[in-house]
């Protein structure tokens, strides 16, 4: 029998229903093709996990990155910060499919086991079944994407270079592609939160780090992602609205 992880935030963070769901994720979608996916081929996207109401449209905008690749890509790493359960390294769910609204994602079974090799990753169901922050970014995977398998990790105390080795191992080629699931700032005033979060948009589109957890919820994903990216000459996207006073 498989081994299923039911949706835990489906009617809180997005709609339950799934005509619902589709319809109000291909309107985030549309509302950001204005200008289009970008022409350059994109590995790796950071896209938020609050409900959709707050992250909806930021969402939108980058998950359309990948709309162009659509049809190459098979293999979605997806990485995430726990939220509610404490753990060392990084997180295996120990399922064969994620479940949503839309339908099931297959688990990337031999990602899964390449990864499990190394000595920060580890099973932790009890850490997913919980957990938002990569089960919020399926459906606009689903909506965007053909047929493709995930390989969910949630990250708790780990380093960059743990994330990047855990990167590395999977990294492929134009097939695979990097989801980075994280929030800015929390429960700051609104223009304090703009200043704050706009410096730390500078600090990742620079390669700096690291960030940790003070400055995102996910600085730890975007440090291992940032640890590759300069071992590879890779750049960050420059996005103009965040530079907006």
């Amino acid at each position: 029998m498989r081994n299923v992880r039911p949706p835990a935030v489906a009617g809180m963070f997005y709609p339950a229903d799934p005509s619902t769901l589709r319809r109000e994720v291909e309107g985030y979608l549309a509302a950001a093709s204005p200008g289009g996916a970008g022409a350059a081929r994109v590995k790796a996207v950071i896209a938020p996990h609050a409900g959709y109401v707050y992250s909806g449209p930021t969402a939108g905008f980058a998950f359309t990155q990948l709309a162009g690749d659509a049809a190459e890509i098979r293999r979605i790493v997806l990485l995430g910060p726990a939220h509610r359960v404490a753990l060392r390294g990084l997180g295996l769910p120990g399922s064969d499919v994620f479940a949503t609204p839309l339908g099931e994602v297959p688990v990337a079974v031999e990602a899964a086991r390449r990864v499990a090799s190394l000595p920060q990753v580890a099973e932790h169901a009890a850490a997913h079944e919980p957990e938002h922050s990569l089960e919020v970014e399926l459906p606009f995977l689903q909506v965007v994407l053909d047929d493709f398998e995930v390989l969910p990790l949630v990250v708790g105390e780990a380093t960059g270079e743990e994330v990047a080795e855990v990167l590395e191992a999977v990294w492929g080629g134009p097939e695979t592609r990097i989801v980075i699931s994280s929030d800015l700032s929390h429960y700051l005033p609104y223009e304090r939160a703009r200043v704050v979060d706009g410096d730390t948009a500078r600090a990742i589109v620079a390669l700096q780090a690291p960030l940790g957890r003070g400055r995102a919820c996910g600085g730890l994903p975007i440090d291992g992602l940032t640890v590759a990216a300069r071992r590879r000459g890779m750049r960050y996207g420059a996005f103009d609205f965040l530079e907006a006073a």
